[in-house]
């Protein structure tokens, strides 16, 4: 058995304090299970410690990229009782939702877009939300207590408090890891004013284990357990507008929404299992979608292929840049080669300019500078500047080449 891991099985009897079992947090737990939650534990709202500073520090390292709205009440998510000075306890949940099949393994399918596990079933958000709202309104009943819901959207640091409340410890690669589950547990956060005795905080069992760190394709941590979001594919492919940063695309590959790569690659997967809830399993047209068919999405199309996942939060446009990324990052040897550049050229009149953008670049790999040239010939100026300023690159590199072809 590797170090790590026997060093986290030694660690077991330690990760939580010896106390006779309180009946109510015994209560509130058995409830949670019956509301479909795997994880289950309790915390202090002062339990964050230096989380909140490494927040802030992440903050003012710009790390966080154009994610305003994490700075917009940065001391709400530092320290809880900013938000709600009365909150006591917060007992935080997770919801299981392990994968079929190594997410790794879709990457060696270039054809095929790969999108995170997380996102290929219904909306986490819209699926804890109720659970945690029938949980929040059978306490309030139950035990005469005030209490406030958040599953992910709201100013929380749901990952640290998970950690202080020993559901798991967050990684190297700053996510959540479970002894149980591995890397896929969905988190909720309840805060109460209800006194509950709290769990010991779950000690790191990363050990000497770097895998996380070093399967990453874009290199977005600096350090062991410190991220900058403007490097990580998930941030690129979700939540930033405009055309995807050159020095990122060909790291894409195939990815076009989120990255699962520092997740799956965890060993701590061993342990983990196939999501029991079914809304929360991958549907079979988001397992293994042809980048082809994607390309050809409308609003509408794209409306009624995601709709109640998670995907549809960013929007059609955004959605199709990434698609066309993809599609330059596919094999030559691929036989949905051809189709991939009757797609792109498509693309290049596409209404949004940030997907026509990328079809600029995506073209290009396939038919090299003197291709471009000839294409660019065939077709009026774009008066976007952030278009505009593709076709002067891929143009330019044909002058360059003094006309030469280029499969690159």
């Amino acid at each position: 058995m590797p170090t790590w891991i026997s060093e986290a099985a030694d660690s077991r009897a330690a990760s939580r304090t010896d106390r006779t079992p309180d009946p109510v947090r015994q209560e509130i737990a058995a409830r949670a299970a019956a509301e479909g939650f795997e994880a289950f534990g309790v915390t202090r709202p002062e339990a964050l410690g230096a989380a909140g500073d490494r927040f802030r520090s992440f903050l003012a390292l710009g790390r966080h990229g154009e994610m305003e709205w994490l700075a917009a009440k940065a001391d709400w998510r530092a320290a809880p009782r900013a938000m709600w000075p009365r909150v006591r306890s917060i007992v935080m949940v997770g919801a299981n939702y392990g994968p079929a099949e190594d997410p790794l393994a879709r990457l060696q399918h270039s054809a095929q877009g790969v999108i995170s596990v997380y996102a290929q079933g219904d909306d986490y958000h819209d699926v804890l939300k109720k659970r945690l709202k029938r949980l929040g309104r059978w306490m309030a009943g139950r035990f005469d207590c005030d209490l406030k819901v958040f599953v992910d959207t709201a100013a929380v640091l749901e990952k640290p408090l998970a950690a202080a409340a020993g559901i798991g410890w967050q990684g190297k690669h700053t996510n959540l890891v479970s002894r149980s589950f591995g890397s896929w547990l969905f988190l909720g956060a309840l805060y109460t004013d209800l006194d509950l005795p709290p769990d010991a905080a779950h000690r790191d069992a990363c050990g000497s284990c770097r895998r996380c760190l070093e399967i990453c394709p874009t290199d977005a941590f600096p350090a062991p357990y410190q991220l900058d979001a403007r490097a990580c594919l998930s941030y690129l492919t979700i939540e930033q507008d405009g055309p995807i940063p050159r020095r990122y695309r060909r790291a894409m590959g195939n990815r076009i929404y989120g990255c699962d790569d520092c997740l799956a690659v965890c060993p701590w997967n061993r342990f983990a299992q196939q999501a029991a809830e079914a809304a929360l399993q991958a549907r079979t047209a988001l397992r293994a979608p042809r980048l082809t068919e994607l390309a050809a999405l409308d609003d509408a199309g794209f409306r009624a292929l995601f709709r109640k996942t998670a995907v549809k939060r960013i929007g059609r446009d955004r959605f199709v840049r990434n698609v066309a990324v993809a599609l330059g990052n596919m094999r030559a040897d691929s036989a949905d080669r051809p189709a991939a550049i009757a797609a792109l050229r498509r693309l290049l009149d596409d209404a949004a300019a940030p997907v026509r953008a990328m079809a600029v670049w995506a073209l290009a790999q396939h038919v090299g500078p003197a291709g471009m040239a000839a294409e660019h010939e065939a077709r009026p100026p774009d008066p976007e500047p952030m278009v505009a300023a593709e076709w002067a690159d891929a143009v330019g590199r044909a002058r360059s080449r003094g006309g030469a072809t280029s499969t690159c």
